[in-house]
């Protein structure tokens, strides 16, 4: 009987162990979804207004596009970052150097420029008690006019005006143009 016993509790422990790492799993999974979600929803304030000051230079035309993002682009950036909320953009191939990424967004969008199959939108421990987002930024065909192969000479000439040592050129549809970033404090913290 005590053969039994023991055999049934050997089935039961490595079970249960096995069961427990499941739930601890799932936790991890579920933290995680959340965060993405909550570094999403923070971000997405600057995306919506640095498309808005894009679309308001668009109507001017592209040479004035550039000139608009030149300078609201950074305004944007500036109002936003607030109540212990960081936000930026950066790129691989930067058109304004002062977008240079963080140290702590290098890894991600290094590894971003590596593997075309894995651009999911990621969450980044950082110290102090905050957290850092990051998602992809993927060229749409509206982007070609300042960002692609070929540009209108008036755009070619604008950037290069503002931009003497652009790298931001050359891509195609669908391409990693670079990322959006956040750090926010760890805590369940909304902005006002």
């Amino acid at each position: 009987m005590k053969t039994v016993r023991t055999l049934i509790a050997g089935l039961l422990v490595p079970g249960l162990g096995f069961i427990i790492a499941l739930a601890l799993a799932a936790g991890v999974v579920q933290a995680q979804n959340s965060e993405l979600a909550r570094g999403a929803e923070l971000l997405a304030p600057f995306k919506r207004d640095l498309q808005e000051a894009l679309l308001q230079g668009l109507a001017e035309g592209p040479a004035q596009a550039i000139g608009a993002c030149h300078v609201r682009a950074p305004e944007v950036a500036s109002a936003l970052s607030s109540d212990g909320i960081i936000v930026g953009r950066s790129s691989h191939r930067l058109r304004n150097p002062t977008n240079a990424s963080p140290k702590w967004v290098a890894p991600v969008l290094e590894a971003y420029t590596s593997s075309s199959g894995d651009r999911e939108p990621r969450v980044v421990p950082l110290p102090n008690d905050r957290l850092g987002y990051v998602e992809p930024i993927l060229l749409k065909p509206l982007c070609l006019t300042c960002h692609g192969e070929s540009l209108a000479p008036d755009v070619a000439a604008r950037i290069n005006e503002l931009y003497p040592e652009d790298r931001a050129v050359g891509y195609e549809i669908d391409d990693l143009r670079g990322v959006f970033w956040i750090e926010y404090p760890a805590k369940d913290f909304r902005p006002n």
